[in-house]
């Protein structure tokens, strides 16, 4: 079912992919309710509905599309949702979530036919190849901030951090222990350095189980939208189209580019091309819908895949294994939370990861400025905006101005024209 042995890999491999995925990833399942939870979500509410929408959308993505990647709800999309959409509005998050429930049925229809893959192929092999490295420099960011290896810096946005901090030492340790196995070609080396660093925290103190370990998922509301005609009716009434639009625009280039980064860091991509990208992009888009019937806000494909991906996996197994580890996971917040919350434990693989991505930066073509500085665009403005969207957004607008500049529109696909125009009137009104 999962090729297995087609794509060289086997069941072991795959499942601690699996693993290291979820560990990196599990942070998801309380941050995402935190910040729905500023929005008057309940907490309970929004816990069970992030766990319901991964399920569904890596469920899809493991047995449609046999792909190693997650879907899950968004950073960034869920910090729009709450304090963009329903801050800007003043509409309840019942309103809200009808939006989300409406943009999930489009990009459903979308994702039924042939524009996102036309989409793919559009998109110029210089820019593919910089949005692997520029997903690389970023989940290496993220990696950086959250174990305090680098911090906030009032003049200049950010500074090293302090390396006394517990946090930072252990972290430091921990990509120590992760960089010997990587070196020495030890199966499972991202996994088996989280094991180790978990260890290390639990007997220096700075992991704790103060909650316990076993509490019941609930849905005190439970279904929240249902209905696609009052959905309508309400993104009618409070005039919501923007908010569809940004979601939609953001949710594309959010999982087009994860898609392709990580694919391609698998080795999975033919000619530049995704084997089943109609696959994948249903499965985003299902768990989008689902998501927001629930509580949450819209989902995409998750960067903490590439974690698994080079941790080994190259199936769909990856992604089921992920996927049955979240729904126990239901049953053990308050132990999820507490991995989580130490970033020690998951950062080195972040950074180490983002290594691997990065390249792919080797692949574009430097010499010729008109493709060069695009790509260039993409790579940095994905870390320094904290966005997929954007980074793509960038190189996308100056990709077609340069062609033009150089005498070559013709050599531009009426895609790139069309999404230059809807990125730079997405960042100058509703960004």
């Amino acid at each position: 079912m999962f090729k297995l042995q087609e794509r060289n890999t086997n069941v072991k491999t795959e499942v601690l992919a699996g693993i290291t995925t979820f560990l990196t990833l599990a942070y998801i399942i309380i941050v995402n309710p935190m910040i729905l939870a500023d929005a008057g979500v309940p907490f309970n509410q929004a816990f069970t509905a992030t766990i319901i929408a991964t399920l569904v959308g890596t469920l899809c993505m493991a047995f449609l599309a046999n792909y190693p990647i997650v879907i899950a709800p968004a950073m960034g999309l869920n910090a729009y949702f709450a304090y963009s959409v329903l801050g800007a509005h003043h509409i309840s998050y019942m309103i809200a979530f009808s939006a989300v429930f409406v943009t999930g049925i489009i990009f459903l229809l979308i994702s039924l036919t042939s524009f996102r893959t036309k989409l793919i192929e559009a998109i110029p092999n210089n820019l593919k190849h910089a949005i692997s490295a520029g997903i690389g420099l970023f989940i290496t960011f993220i990696g950086l901030r959250l174990s305090g290896i680098v911090t906030n810096h009032n003049s200049n946005l950010v500074a090293i951090g302090n390396f006394s901090d517990p946090g930072v030492a252990l972290t430091l340790i921990g990509l120590v222990i992760a960089l010997v196995l990587m070196t020495l070609n030890v199966q499972g080396a991202l996994f088996i350095g989280m094991i180790i660093t978990a260890i290390i925290a639990f007997f220096t103190g700075q992991l704790k189980f103060t909650n316990g370990f076993i509490s019941l998922p609930s849905l005190p509301e439970g279904v929240l939208v249902y209905n696609p005609i009052q959905s309508i009716n309400d993104v009618i009434e409070f005039g919501l189209y923007g908010v569809i639009f940004s979601f939609l625009l953001v949710m594309l280039f959010d999982t087009t580019g994860a898609l392709l980064g990580i694919i391609g860091q698998a080795g999975l991509l033919k000619k530049g091309k995704l084997e089943k990208p109609g696959s994948a992009f249903f499965a985003d888009s299902i768990g989008a819908t689902v998501g927001s019937m629930f509580g949450t806000s819209p989902t995409a494909a998750s960067v903490e895949s590439s974690a698994g991906v080079g941790a080994g996996g190259k199936t769909g197994l990856t992604a089921l294994v992920v996927a049955i580890l979240f729904a126990v996971a239901a049953f053990f917040s308050p132990l999820v939370g507490a991995v989580s919350d130490v970033a020690a434990i998951t950062s080195p693989s972040l950074i180490i990861v983002g290594s691997l991505m990065i390249r792919s930066i080797s692949e574009i073509d430097w010499k010729e400025f008109d493709e060069a500085f695009p790509a260039f665009l993409i790579i940095v403005a994905m870390p320094l905006t904290s966005s997929i969207a954007n980074g793509i957004a960038l190189g996308f607008i100056a990709y077609p101005i340069m062609k033009i500049a150089k005498g070559q529109a013709r050599n531009v696909h009426p895609l790139l024209y069309l999404f230059a125009v809807l990125f730079l009137y997405h960042l100058i009104f509703l960004a």
